[in-house]
């Protein structure tokens, strides 16, 4: 929402949410996107929730749409699958995922996973 001439502002109590299955991944993710419309910045952010064994199947960004993606721990714990590898995360890790990597994660704690999802087409 623009507040005024010099600035937008969202706050977490009044974002829009919605919720949906992504990349075929168990149970469901709430996300909040920032300033989708206001910016022109060539990236997305968003907020994802995830309740306990709530997970973002895993997936592969390549070809023409190919996009990196950041990916930094708010709060809870879990794992990603980045290729082969399984990787613990917790709240203070940041992880990124170049375009044609395998990847994707799940919460496997007792609480909520909360992080901020950053990506969008890398330049060369």
């Amino acid at each position: 929402m623009q507040t005024s001439q010099n600035h937008w502002m969202q706050s977490e109590s009044s974002d829009q949410r919605y919720t949906q299955a992504i990349h075929d991944g168990d149970g469901l993710i709430t996300r909040r996107p920032f300033f989708r419309e206001a910016s022109s910045l060539p990236i997305n952010i968003e907020v994802w929730e995830l309740e306990p064994g709530a997970s973002e199947g895993t997936h592969t960004h390549s070809g023409d749409g190919s996009l990196e993606e950041i990916y930094y721990f708010l709060q809870g714990t879990g794992e990603m699958d980045i290729e082969e590898e399984v990787v613990s995360i917790k709240s203070g890790d940041a992880i990124m995922v170049p375009p044609g990597v395998d990847h994707g994660f799940r919460n496997t704690g007792k609480d909520m996973l909360k992080l901020v999802i950053v990506w969008g087409k890398p330049t060369e």
